[in-house]
C-alpha cells in the first residue's frame, strides 16, 4: 500500500515510523507537514472523532511554553492556529489510500503495522526536554 506520511523532517519518531510501515510491506512517500499548504478544511479531515487536545502535538514550543492551551480553545481557532504554525501538529499525519490518521497510536496504524510492538514510537524524546522541536520556522507570525 502507498502511504503519504507527513512528518517534520528530521523527527526521530517520524523517521522510525516510517521504518515501521516500510518493514510492514508499505511504500512511503514522505512530506513535510511544515511546508504542506494547509486549510483548515483539509487539516479537519485527519482528526477524525479525536478530541481538540488530541490534535496537537505536546512537544510544540508553543504547547509546552503554555502560549497555546489546546483545552481552552475551540476547534476554529486551533485550526487557524495549525494552519499557521504546523509544528503544532499530531504527527504524523497519515494517508492510506485515502484513510485518514492522525499520530501513531490507534487501530489502523496497529492494522498497517500487523500488531508490531509500536508503543516506542508514541512519545517525543523532548517532551520533557527544553528542547525546541522547531527553529526552521521562527520567522512565521502567529497573529491570528
Amino acid at each position: 500500500m502507498i502511504i503519504h506520511f507527513y512528518e517534520k523532517p528530521g523527527c526521530i519518531n517520524n523517521t522510525k515510523q516510517k521504518k515501521l510501515l516500510e518493514e510492514s510491506g508499505h511504500t512511503v512517500i514522505a512530506h513535510s507537514i511544515l511546508t504542506q499548504s494547509w486549510t483548515p478544511e483539509t487539516l479537519r479531515k485527519y482528526f477524525g472523532s479525536l478530541s481538540i487536545v488530541d490534535w496537537f502535538n505536546p512537544a510544540s514550543p508553543r504547547i509546552k511554553n503554555g502560549e497555546i492551551i489546546p483545552e481552552k480553545i475551540n476547534e476554529a481557532t486551533a485550526l487557524q492556529h495549525m494552519v499557521k504554525d504546523p509544528i503544532l501538529i499530531r504527527r504524523p499525519l497519515i494517508n492510506a489510500q485515502g484513510e485518514l490518521i492522525c499520530g501513531f497510536d490507534n487501530k489502523a496504524i496497529v492494522r498497517l503495522t500487523a500488531n508490531k510492538d509500536i508503543h516506542h514510537l508514541l512519545t517525543c524524546p523532548n517532551l520533557e526536554k527544553d528542547t525546541n522541536c522547531n527553529n526552521s520556522i521562527s520567522k512565521i507570525s502567529f497573529d491570528l
